[in-house]
């Protein structure tokens, strides 16, 4: 949807100098293999969006995986053993979060760090993220600091069957991650269950939509798509009628149009 029409955008911002809107920042979460990968994939592939060349593209995907915390070598050597807890909210860097998250509503191009599973580490390299009007931001834990949590102005939890979670992280950690299954389940039990318990599920009560079976449940997410679809073409309409957006807090914010190119 209005793939063609970044031409105006960019002649927008160009002719503005500036952007005139914050982007729609929709939070995912929801437990280790839940689906909300998946979700986000089938909302961007239902918008269209999965085959636009990323500098064009209006909703965007980023993973709270991307911000796990720099290892020290003790902690790492643990890492290697299934022996330390990546599903604690400290294993994340949530300073590198908030000003990504930050620099987005700015309408600025960010930079991603990506993060090897194999290792536990930085990789050198980084993902460039270019503006867009839709952001979609999904991860275990994005709903437990209320500093982040407050920046969503849609929050989506994911509620998948813990066996189905199990048996897919299982069949995700020895295939993609090359883990042995001894030390698989025993992070499972001894880290990842009890983590979601205490710090994942009780965020449940933060969504605005939950969303059974996952990516499964195509009702839901057509519902949602339907919803940003709205949301795209209210810019749209508005900056047809010459409408700029003020600055809102994120509690206030409201859908509007974007003049950034995408």
């Amino acid at each position: 949807i209005m793939a063609g029409d970044s031409e105006t955008h960019l002649k927008d911002r160009a002719e503005n100098g500036h952007n005139t809107r914050q982007p729609f920042l929709i939070g995912v979460s929801g437990g280790t293999a839940s689906g909300k990968s998946s979700v986000c994939e089938k909302i961007m592939e239902l918008l269209g969006q999965n085959k636009i060349d990323r500098h064009q593209r209006q909703v965007v995907i980023l993973s709270q995986d991307s911000f796990y915390r720099e290892l020290t070598p003790e902690q790492k050597a643990k890492a290697l053993k299934g022996q330390f807890n990546f599903d604690h909210p400290d294993a994340f860097d949530n300073e590198l979060v908030m000003k990504t998250l930050r620099d987005i509503i700015q309408g600025e191009t960010v930079h991603i760090p990506v993060y090897d599973f194999v290792t536990h580490s930085r990789k050198d390299d980084f993902v460039t993220v270019y503006p867009a009007d839709v952001v979609l931001f999904e991860g275990i834990l994005m709903f437990y600091s209320q500093e982040i949590r407050d920046l969503f102005q849609m929050k989506l939890f994911v509620d998948t069957d813990p066996d189905t979670r199990l048996s897919r992280r299982v069949l995700r950690d020895i295939g993609e991650r090359g883990r042995e299954l001894e030390q698989v389940l025993n992070q499972y039990i001894t880290f990842v269950k009890p983590a979601f318990e205490e710090f994942c599920l009780p965020t449940k009560k933060y969504a605005d939509v939950i969303i059974p079976r996952g990516a499964d449940n195509l009702v839901a997410i057509n519902l949602i798509v339907q919803h940003i679809q709205d949301i795209l073409n209210v810019g749209v309409t508005k900056r047809q009628n010459g409408f700029q957006d003020v600055h809102e807090s994120p509690r206030q914010r409201q859908p509007s149009e974007s003049s950034r190119p995408h």
